[in-house]
């Protein structure tokens, strides 16, 4: 049973600091696959997966229940939420200067991949702010990122693609 005293925006509180595994300065919150948490007889987290292959899900989830267990609750179900899909738009502002500052240039806002693959968006190095990048490959060290680099400063980055 949950305590009465439990609200949700504690428990909102709690599941901010949790991280995503595959870019550990980002949280679940920055990334904006947390939708909501609900209080019943059980906390249940809604999370909406960044696309369905995405093999960071499960580990995500386990990390929600692992972080409430830790504020002692022990009765956490998750609701994958599918609809509407998670998009990089989602990305909150912090979000996205946490991934500058860590040498990811940050997802072009309201973009597809289309726009990118027919080069009509200009990249700017997260480094020095150049826009004068070439894309190295379209697959980085993870599925959700392409290499680049900086023809400016030569300095090789990721870009978190667009969904």
């Amino acid at each position: 049973m949950v305590a009465i005293s439990l609200s949700r925006e504690q428990v909102l509180e709690w599941l901010s600091e949790v991280a995503d595994p595959e870019i550990p300065v980002l949280t679940i919150a920055d990334l904006g696959i947390l939708r909501d948490v609900k209080i019943a007889d059980e906390v249940i987290v809604e999370l909406t997966p960044t696309y369905s292959g995405c093999p960071a899900t499960e580990v995500i989830e386990q990390s929600v229940v692992d972080a409430l267990f830790r504020q002692g609750i022990e009765n956490v179900r998750i609701e994958r939420v599918l609809s509407p899909p998670w998009t990089t738009d989602w990305i909150s502002r912090e979000g996205r200067d946490k991934l500058r500052a860590y040498g990811i240039a940050p997802p072009a806002e309201g973009g597809s991949k289309r726009e990118l693959l027919h080069g009509t968006r200009t990249i700017a190095c997260p480094r020095c702010e150049s826009t004068d990048t070439v894309v190295v490959s379209e697959f980085g060290s993870t599925a959700c990122k392409a290499s680049y680099k900086c023809k400016a400063c030569l300095e090789p980055f990721e870009y978190f693609k667009c969904i």
